[in-house]
């Protein structure tokens, strides 16, 4: 019998280099292919049927996940027009009109930073209302929490970049309540200004936390995530 185009292809020492199950034809290979797989060994090799029904998850892990991609990819993108120094941030962020479709990508970031708040605090209630967060998926609640304060981390760290009146005056607000901390006060003010007052410190401070370490910290995290969803069995059942 004369071999289809695919199967031929399928057949090749490259393909069955990648792909070492075969064509999945039966479900024992279609596992396989998901448990073999660098991208999708994440997900569940079977999903559960209340799983796919919208009205139970909204999809709300997965619009953060998204606007997360967003937020990354923008953010390279306008990391090439910004200059973390006082005497260029606010010009720079000026400049962004001067840019080919940089409103729309200053604008799409900020917009994105907004959903992805409330994106991640919906998915956070309806996990706690649906009561996903019991045994064996406590442990995946506490990073779910540690996710959320990234999350504000991240909107509170951009928040100076702009480097305008309403930024500087923001940020000297929060940080002041920062300092009425008990005991460490005084030295979570002083780690997030780098000074006594906003200024050059603060702008690179904030600008290396929102750019580099909280990023690096939500991704590693929300990897961490994704695992422990598929090794709990997947979406936990309704109630």
């Amino acid at each position: 019998m004369k071999k289809t185009f695919f199967q031929r292809i399928a057949g090749s020492a490259i393909w069955r280099s990648i792909f070492r199950t075969g064509i999945p034809d039966t479900f024992l290979k279609r596992s396989m292919v998901m448990y073999n797989s660098f991208f999708l060994h994440i997900f569940p090799v079977k999903m559960k049927r209340h799983g796919l029904q919208f009205s139970f998850t909204f999809c709300l892990g997965g619009i953060s996940c998204l606007l997360f991609l967003i937020l990354t990819f923008t953010g390279i993108l306008l990391m090439f027009l910004y200059t973390p120094s006082v005497e260029r941030a606010y010009f720079d962020m000026q400049a962004l009109a001067l840019v080919f479709n940089g409103k729309i990508l200053r604008n799409l970031h900020r917009w994105a930073a907004h959903g992805m708040v409330v994106a991640v605090f919906l998915h956070m209630v309806r996990v706690f209302y649906t009561r996903s967060y019991r045994p064996p998926r406590e442990f995946n609640w506490v990073i779910g929490i540690g996710l959320l304060i990234l999350t504000l981390g991240l909107s509170y760290t951009g928040y100076l970049l702009p480097w305008d009146q309403l930024a500087y005056w923001g940020i000297t607000v929060g940080t002041t309540i920062m300092s009425y901390t008990p005991l460490i006060g005084d030295r979570i003010r002083f780690f997030m200004l780098g000074a006594d007052e906003v200024g050059h410190e603060a702008l690179l401070r904030f600008y290396v936390l929102h750019c580099v370490v909280l990023p690096f910290l939500t991704g590693l995290l929300m990897a961490i995530h994704f695992w422990r969803v598929r090794k709990d069995g997947g979406i936990s059942g309704p109630l």
